[in-house]
């Protein structure tokens, strides 16, 4: 019997060192340049914890256009603004459908959701209900009471610990608007309760499919593995999913909150950008009053602001993967067809080649620029870009506007007594959305 599993075993090995080697040779000549792979496993190694700051760090070597292999699957990746127009605009046509992970395959969302599903006559129905019923402005203006509802009822939470002087979680205050923004939306009912564990949990269970859907698995990496769920991503999926409400939760919840919290947390690490938004607030808008939508146009600093977070936290680091339909030739290189091709949206948004001191939070370069947020300027595609692009983002802008405005001008921040200003811990979390390691809790004084 132990001879037998040991003869099955080697032919399995050898099945899989021949596959490697000849998906190695296919073509290689032609590929972006990049790391040498080792046999089967390829550039698994390099991934790491925080693969958007591993593959960064590659590219650093290898150029903004550089090919890995992660196991069987040729993965191209893209760190600059101009590779990533090249993808994301004038090759779109063939590089517009996903790759989809093992995670996401498992609860058929490659089947249904609008993130995940091909471009077809499906997908393109699902976004033309996006674009012209939900994320209008029109629609977005009619509903504008709910959103100033759920400002409101922000600012009293937060007022109330300031009464008790305990100190609020700023991530998971941001989620519970959010998400009840969307329930009311819906089905006309708070689903999250700041007073209660259940926000917690929802959180968590948002947070625990955030992570499943961007961790590796080995199916991802080796697809005949995939009926063994080896990793078990498939029993995980299950327990967190059936938590949620589908898409419409999962893309405007984390995303939104995380924001939010790296916002208040670059603005608390520097106290002038601070004092400089809170001035522009206390000049254009009355005081008693909070922030209303009509009044950001007038706010351009806080608009700066926004962009800046979203610069050096874009809610989803390495844009959902997509799948090359045919052979793309890009700068004399070739991205195969099958290839995987992830595009770095965290490396662009800090390329030495086009933004200056790219690590450090400086909102004024914004001032006076007309780079924004929306997919037109490829040096910042934190919602990404092309036809693609996050049907929510019309909504998400205008609550992280809200949000930050009003805890900006309502209220100052105390830290806890071992932080300091400019000490805050930066560590980030990785999933498919770009989390604090650290959440960010901070006690609010009324202003």
């Amino acid at each position: 019997m132990e001879i037998l599993i040991s003869c099955v075993l080697w032919l399995l090995f050898t099945w899989v060192w021949v596959i490697t080697l000849r998906s190695f040779s296919k073509g290689s000549r032609k590929l972006p340049p990049g790391p040498t792979p080792l046999p089967i496993i390829g550039n698994l190694l390099e991934i790491g914890h925080k693969p958007h700051k591993s593959l960064a760090e590659l590219a650093k070597v290898h150029g903004p256009i550089m090919s890995l292999k992660f196991g069987q699957v040729t993965t191209v990746v893209i760190s600059s603004a101009t590779m990533a127009k090249q993808v994301l605009q004038d090759h779109d046509t063939s590089l517009c459908n996903r790759n989809v992970p093992e995670s996401v395959r498992s609860i058929q969302k490659d089947e249904y959701g609008i993130p995940w599903l091909p471009v077809s006559t499906k997908w393109k129905k699902l976004r033309k209900i996006c674009n012209l019923h939900i994320f209008t402005s029109q629609k977005l203006d009619a509903n504008q009471d709910l959103r100033s509802k759920k400002i409101q009822q922000l600012v009293a939470f937060v007022q109330e610990s300031c009464r008790t002087g305990e100190p609020i979680d700023v991530g998971q205050a941001a989620f519970d608007t959010v998400v009840n923004l969307l329930s009311n939306s819906i089905f006309s009912v708070d689903l999250a309760d700041a007073n209660s564990d259940s926000a917690r949990e929802f959180k968590d269970s948002m947070w625990g499919l955030m992570v499943e859907a961007g961790r590796p698995s080995l199916s991802d990496f080796f697809p005949m593995l995939r009926k063994l769920d080896i990793q078990g991503v498939r029993r995980r999926l299950t327990r967190h999913y059936i938590k949620i409400l589908e898409d419409l939760f999962a893309a405007g919840t984390e995303t939104t909150s995380s924001t939010l919290e790296w916002a208040v947390t670059e603005l608390l690490n520097n106290s002038e950008a601070l004092s400089k938004a809170r001035l522009e607030l206390e000049q254009k808008v009355d005081k008693g009053n909070l922030i209303e939508e009509s009044d950001i146009t007038q706010l351009p600093y806080l608009q700066t602001i926004v962009k800046e977070t979203l610069r050096l936290h874009p809610p989803v680091p390495l844009l959902l993967p997509r799948k090359a339909s045919a052979d793309v030739e890009i700068t004399g290189f070739i991205i195969p067809k099958g290839a995987q091709v992830l595009v770095n949206a965290w490396a662009i948004g800090r390329d030495t080649s086009t933004w200056d001191d790219p690590y450090s939070f400086k909102p004024e370069r914004f001032l006076g620029s007309d780079v924004d947020v929306k997919g037109r300027n490829f040096e910042l595609i934190p919602f990404g870009a092309g036809r693609r692009i996050c049907p929510g983002l019309p909504l998400a802008i205008r609550m992280l506007y809200l949000m930050l405005g009003s805890l900006i001008k309502s209220f100052d921040w105390k830290l806890d007594n071992k932080v300091t200003s400019g000490n805050i811990d930066m560590e980030e979390k990785f999933g498919i959305a770009l989390q604090k390691a650290q959440p960010l809790r901070v006690v609010p004084v009324a202003i």
